[in-house]
């Protein structure tokens, strides 16, 4: 699943492009997509008319910025966005397309047809699904170390599964969790409210810079991930422990080990991030 860096390559990539083109016509192949309105025809005639204006991203989420509302959407397990001339014949597996004023189309692919898109009016964006019960941005002044010690504090959960919470920081994912864990030196199974403060600053801390890094790179292609422009990224060069599963670790070359924890494949080095008592 895409994760931040990969959304965020996205939009950077996708905004300049579509920025101030007008949407002609809606081509809806798969309705199922389309949560919100649940009248795909509504969808369609709301939307015509309306211009791109900014895309941002919450999270997971894009956010297309457009004259009236706002369209928000998911692209879960194999999303992906590109523009296309209008000539262009049409992949596999694409199910909207956004027929803009400059003769280019604006196309969303998805083999599995998980991804969501919700239209919403802008008064109401944060304070109803899908955005509404989203934590905080790691790259947001409110994701500081007293923040995330007090939110791990209060759950007894494992460590891995309270860092994918989107509830908690929204962005990470399992590529990234393992990614921070590792660097923080802690191991995923511990319990939550077992982290130190010192901890919690160290986990905050790696959050930002791994996350960063990830974005500075592209994000990663570890299965299908491309961004806008068919350009894969190049985080997946600079892994230390995802999908390293029998390698040597890169600190002290004790050999990576895999188990699952919350029903999530977990790589972690057994040395650098010691099994809790």
């Amino acid at each position: 699943m895409p994760e931040l860096p990969e959304v965020e390559t996205v939009r950077r990539t996708l905004e300049p492009i579509i920025k101030g083109k007008k949407i002609k016509d809606v081509i809806i192949h798969y309705a199922g997509i389309i949560k919100e309105p649940n009248d795909s025809l509504a969808f369609k005639h709301r939307i015509i008319g309306q211009k791109f204006t900014q895309v941002d991203r919450l999270g997971k989420f894009l956010i297309f910025h457009l004259s009236d509302d706002r369209l928000v959407s998911h692209l879960r397990m194999e999303g992906k966005y590109g523009v296309y001339e209008h000539s262009e014949p049409l992949e596999p597996h694409t199910h909207i397309i956004f027929q803009l004023d400059d003769g280019k189309e604006l196309r969303y692919r998805d083999v599995r047809k998980f991804g969501t898109m919700h239209l919403k009016e802008p008064s109401h964006l944060l304070s109803t699904p899908p955005l509404n019960k989203l934590g905080v941005e790691p790259f947001s002044e409110h994701f500081t170390s007293e923040y995330l010690f007090q939110k791990l504090r209060r759950t007894t959960r494992r460590i891995k599964p309270a860092l994918l919470d989107q509830a908690i920081v929204t962005g990470l994912g399992n590529i990234y969790v393992d990614e921070v864990l590792y660097k923080s030196h802690i191991h995923p199974e511990r319990i939550a409210n077992t982290i130190t403060f010192e901890e919690a600053k160290m986990l905050q801390q790696h959050t930002v810079q791994v996350l960063q890094e990830a974005v500075e790179h592209g994000g990663s292609s570890i299965r299908s991930y491309l961004n806008s422009l068919g350009e894969v990224g190049l985080f997946q060069l600079r892994i230390s422990v995802y999908g390293k599963e029998g390698e040597s670790c890169p600190s002290c070359h004790t050999t990576i080990e895999k188990i699952k924890v919350g029903g999530r494949g977990t790589h972690f080095c057994p040395k650098c991030q010691p099994a809790p008592n």
